[in-house]
């Protein structure tokens, strides 16, 4: 018969101890436990971990010992204290855990609006390459005892997890021994709570003060790749030789209907500094705000813009980008520049192609400020993804959600891939295949004013577009898992 023990992961006081007393009044929950920060008054049931909160590799050990000694079929591990869980919900948990054989099972919920309504969050499945460290579980994640089963011992042993690492080192231990099962309905509903726009959220992963925690879950999905055989060393095959190329380089932007801000981006492109021939491709996907006549109007009076308009109607960013590298017009090395923003200084090209002739790199990849319009600099600043290093930056990059700006690639290696023809995540799907196979080059200083407005495609996304494109980077991260498994194997 099925029984639960149930962990609040996450303390807060009050929150924490009426969740934690209403938990305790439903038959199937058998056990209960909660950080030992929480002060309220709690059940006298109610265990009280040593651990502050349930974040470290040694909370989450001694989580895990806590739940081996009640003898309960299953942990509901609780991550947020601002939930209303119903017996029901637990129950219906439960059973679709103990049909389906999940190590780990996690459902959609309720959000509870400041005016009481309620919206449906639904939640994404889980797939092989949701190994990022912030996929969305949701608040309520129910564990089986098998999935678990000696997890304390594996994790003080192997000793990956620091201080915030926990939970992620126990999901994808648990992940490794079973099923990961997406139940896609309500359970129960989560109050209310400011949060990040989602254009803010966006960055975090890059937080420069967010270094330390960035070094530790590195480590973790490191040993989880080495655990399912698809950690490789690092890359070292040659490039692909391009044979005679006219320009040395070119200045890709792919544009539609960025009127407001795309002459400034060629301006910025064609006043670079550089000893070698290069030209600007700008490949504009029929845009119909006036960005083709600003476009042609700045054509006509330098010859090494070249204004692109693909026959074809059904391209994506991706699909922009494969028209610019294999036009007869494009150079040795293709350098990124977004419509919407600008190269930090005259001389990003020349820095470029001298960190490309100075290593066999089938790209190259900078760090880039972030600015309002007005190019004043916002938080988090300086993005310069410092967490990549030339041993094992390949491997991270299985975790990270990108590899930064401007993003520069050696054209006759990335013709033999080519671009997805999407316009999220095409870059990510391009660097993730390159650096399988290739070594990558890195500029750590500010190369790229990357500006932040209303008109930017990844500004203040609604839910259900940052579902797929989640969904979609862990269907990259999916296949590309699989690929380096076959290498290893090898």
């Amino acid at each position: 018969m099925s029984s639960v023990a149930a962990l609040l992961a996450v303390g807060g006081e009050a929150e924490t101890a009426a969740v934690a007393e209403r938990l305790g009044q439903y038959s199937i929950i058998s056990k209960l436990a909660v950080a030992a920060s929480v002060e309220a008054a709690l059940p006298a049931n109610v265990h009280r971990l040593t651990a502050p909160t349930v974040r470290s590799g040694a909370a989450v050990a001694e989580g895990l010992r806590w739940f081996e000694a009640t003898g309960a079929s299953h942990l509901l591990w609780v991550l947020l204290p601002r939930i209303e869980l119903t017996e029901g919900g637990v129950r219906r948990l439960v059973q679709a855990a103990a049909d389906a054989q999940a190590a780990i099972l996690y459902s959609d919920y309720y959000d509870e609006q400041a005016d009481g309504a309620m919206t449906l969050h639904p939640l994404i499945d889980y797939q092989p390459g949701s190994l990022r460290d912030d996929f969305d579980f949701g608040q309520a994640v129910l564990l089986s005892r098998e999935a678990v089963a000696g997890l304390a011992t594996a994790i003080e042993k192997e000793g990956v997890a620091g201080e915030c690492g926990g939970w992620y080192d126990l999901r994808l231990r648990a992940s490794e021994r079973g099923n990961v099962v997406h139940l896609s309905e309500p359970t129960y509903t989560v109050r209310p709570v400011a949060e990040n726009a989602a254009g803010e959220a966006h960055f975090n992963y890059v937080d420069p003060r967010n270094r330390a925690y960035q070094i530790e879950m590195e480590r973790v999905a490191t040993a989880h790749l080495k655990r399912i055989g698809a950690w490789l060393p690092p890359p070292a095959e040659k490039l692909v030789d391009g044979g005679r190329f006219e320009r040395e380089c070119s200045v890709v932007i792919p544009v539609r209907n960025r009127v407001k801000t795309v002459a400034d981006a060629v301006r910025s492109a064609l006043a670079q500094n550089a000893d070698f021939a290069f030209n600007v491709i700008v490949v504009d996907n029929h845009s119909t705000d006036g960005t083709t006549q600003t476009l042609a109007e700045l054509a006509a009076k330098d010859t090494r813009l070249v204004h692109l308009v693909p026959k074809r109607r059904d391209l994506g960013i991706g699909g922009c980008w494969n028209e610019a590298i294999y036009s007869p017009a494009c150079g040795r090395y293709a350098v990124q520049l977004d419509s919407d923003d600008l190269y930090s200084s005259v001389d990003v090209l020349s820095r470029v192609i001298a960190e490309f002739r100075g290593g066999e790199y089938a790209a190259v990849i900078g760090s880039y400020t972030i600015v309002d319009f007005d190019l004043q600099q916002i938080p988090p600043g300086l993005i310069d993804h410092r967490e990549w290093t030339p041993e094992n930056g390949h491997n991270n990059a299985m975790r990270i959600a990108g590899l930064g700006a401007p993003r520069a690639f050696h054209v006759p290696t990335l013709r033999t891939i080519g671009f997805p023809n999407v316009s999220f995540g095409e870059d990510y799907a391009v660097a993730l295949r390159l650096s399988r196979q290739w070594p990558l080059g890195r500029i750590y200083d500010s190369l790229y004013w990357c500006r932040r407005w209303e008109g930017n495609t990844d500004h203040a996304l609604p839910l259900e577009t940052r579902n797929r494109y989640a969904l979609y980077k862990d269907r990259l991260r999916s296949i590309e898992l699989a690929a380096r498994q076959n290498i290893a194997r090898r």
